[in-house]
């Protein structure tokens, strides 16, 4: 019975604290104040909106701090308030009472508009695991849910078919999109014994795989629970006040009782209580962080927790995922290397030719690369075309043969490859490129070099960052020399590559176990556990996919890396500002205190003064709206 009437007791001073109720008492306290000074009752009642005010406000002040007081033993501020509304209403100062609880109801509202929680897409994770599975039964196929595959079952997977649990290749040779897991910007090549994992796309080939993990115990199911436990560690901020309530309590408390022994006056002790109810020093921290916030969106930036605005200031570290962060995360041709005595223009219109008809993405790569160009032929549409899945392409026309693929599909059609491409082929490599050998009937002709680009703002931002003081590394999927090779570029020294999600979250750990702060930013799917699990995580807003941009504190809409800089200084900013803004709460505090044990003022006043003190401080906290941020 008491813990039914203790949950609706809950929800009912929830409702009271809610931003609807609070603009209602907002409207009452006015109405009081009109009222009062026409000399006018409410419906015949004296002082009823000033009453409406103090219940909808001040009685979910009352009962929060009672809660949190006899339920969890934590003394909060909430109780140094409930003690100075209390005290104004037994000596019979209503509109003091009312103006405490109303000012405390919309400190409340404007911290949780600033300290957003964040929402995680636990359910979009979900989504990317089919919901039925082709199984092989006794040499018969049957559909059956996902969830339902056992590990030893045999699992058909056609062209096109995202693969619903993790598996061993049986049969059948394929390549396989990891994006959402890994990152990696290519598809990879997948033959008989090779690993396949649940959610990754199916590209080309037929594929049996025997099931070696259960739905529930998947790679993505891991990522799952991974985001889930960090969503679950994520706390509150905590104000500033809260940290310091007791004292302030037992400095309230004492000052009124020596106020009431030196001077035997009780309006001088509840003036005390009044003014010490840190109504400015609540709104100090969500003003602050409400500018900061207005500005940064302004700048291309969205900011989902103050937590993290406050925390990127103190970001010492910052880890970087490759693919679609520090890239584009667009495959483009690099190079056309021709062989001796070979036009490179030939090399590239016969490997269009040839890759018109492939949907893979490094032929689309190709054909975009040959559009572009103002010289650009129209390609013959005639011809046959033939594909060996994760080896490379054939197209016969009556002129001859032209091959396309791997350096092992050159050697499987007979095709020679001069020492210079083999030569070629082995510094290309060393960047991280993926090639495609071009051949007409039995002789290479050259190679085509593709490669994920490096972001123009990529290697100013790090230079920014570095002079900052911000130590930065590279978390990726990809391979070692694809990482190296950009990490070059952008002069980062601490690589770690190859990584599935899972590790990327332990190196984050690593650094934290440290000392570290850690700021991660990333776009992928594969990225949501680390952005959640660092003490800052920042997701590139179009690129990104829906769960980093869920999981992440921040989202760069711009994908401009210099806002990296920009937002550690503008997280100092709002430091400072919020410190500032305490000051001022304090020193307004402490004069209308020295007033008050005086008796030059008394409640009503002194709720007025420290009321005064919250509209400056909103106001200091607005200059940072339209503050610059060099």
């Amino acid at each position: 019975m008491y813990k039914k009437l203790y949950e609706q007791a809950n929800l009912f001073f929830n409702f009271l604290y809610s931003e609807k109720m609070t603009i209602a008492s907002g409207i009452f306290l006015a109405a009081g104040i009109i009222f009062h000074f026409l000399d006018m009752n409410f419906f015949f009642i004296p002082d009823l909106p000033i009453w409406l005010t103090i219940f909808i406000s001040g009685s979910p002040i009352v009962f929060f701090a009672l809660k949190y007081l006899l339920l969890y033993r934590k003394i909060t501020a909430l109780v140094l308030i409930s003690i100075g509304i209390l005290s104004a209403m037994a000596i019979g100062e209503f509109f003091a009472a009312a103006e405490v609880a109303f000012i405390m109801a919309l400190g409340e509202i404007l911290e949780e508009r600033t300290v957003s929680k964040t929402k995680t897409s636990i359910q979009n994770l979900v989504r990317l695991v089919p919901a039925m599975a082709r199984k092989i039964h006794n040499g018969q196929t049957e559909e059956i849910p996902a969830e339902n595959v056992r590990r030893g079952d045999i699992i058909r997977i056609l062209p096109g078919e995202q693969i619903p649990v993790d598996g061993i290749i049986l049969s059948g040779t394929t390549s396989v999109n990891q994006a959402v897991l890994t990152g990696e910007s290519m598809p990879l090549d997948k033959k008989t014994g090779d690993d396949v994992l649940c959610g990754t796309l199916n590209m080309h080939g037929s594929i049996d795989i025997e099931c070696t993990r259960e739905s529930k115990d998947s790679s993505l199911q891991k990522m799952v629970r991974l985001v889930e436990q960090a969503s679950a560690n994520n706390s509150p901020i905590q104000r500033t006040v809260d940290i310091w309530a007791v004292r302030l309590i037992i400095l309230a408390l004492t000052i009124a009782l020596v106020t009431y022994l030196a001077t035997d006056d009780l309006i001088r002790t509840v003036t005390v209580l009044v003014v010490f109810c840190p109504c400015a020093m609540a709104l100090a921290t969500p003003t602050s962080i409400m500018a900061a916030i207005g500005q940064a969106s302004k700048n291309g930036v969205l900011i989902k927790s103050g937590h993290a605005l406050e925390a990127m200031g103190s970001v010492n570290q910052l880890a970087f995922d490759k693919t679609g962060t520090l890239t584009t995360g667009k495959l483009s041709v690099t190079d056309i290397i021709a062989d001796q005595n070979q036009d490179p223009e030939t090399v590239l219109s016969l490997c269009a030719l040839a890759e018109q008809r492939s949907e893979h993405p490094l032929a689309k790569a190709v054909l975009a690369h040959y559009h572009s160009k103002a010289n650009a032929q129209k390609l013959d549409q005639d011809g046959e075309f033939t594909m060996t899945a994760g080896l490379g392409i054939a197209h016969k026309t009556e002129h001859g043969t032209i091959f396309c693929g791997k350096l092992a599909f050159m050697h499987k059609m007979q095709v020679s490859v001069s020492p210079y491409l083999l030569e070629q082929e082995t510094i290309l490599r060393r960047q991280g490129k993926a090639l495609i050998f071009v051949a007409k009937d039995n002789v290479c002709l050259g190679i085509a070099a593709l490669a994920d680009t490096l972001r123009e703002s990529a290697k100013e931002s790090l230079e920014k960052l570095r002079t900052l003081g911000v130590q930065t590394a590279l978390l990726t999927g990809d391979s070692q020399i694809t990482a190296e090779y950009f990490a070059k570029q952008v002069a980062i020294d601490d690589i770690h590559a190859e990584l599935l999600p899972e590790e990327k979250v332990q190196k984050i750990k690593d650094m934290q176990a440290q000392g570290k702060t850690v700021c991660m930013i990333g776009d992928g799917i594969n990225d949501a556990p680390a952005l959640k699990f660092a003490d800052v995580g920042i997701a590139m807003g179009q690129a990104g996919s829906d769960i980093s941009i869920e999981s992440a504190d921040i989202a760069l809409i711009g994908e401009d890396l210099n806002k990296l800089a920009y937002l550690k200084k503008l997280s100092n900013a709002t430091v400072y500002n919020i410190k500032l803004n305490i000051a001022i709460a304090l020193g307004i505090n402490a004069l209308a205190m020295i007033l008050g044990i005086l008796g030059i003022i008394g409640p009503v006043i002194g709720a007025l003064t420290h009321n005064g003190g919250s509209i400056l401080v909103v106001l200091n906290a607005a200059r940072l709206y339209d503050k610059k941020i060099q």
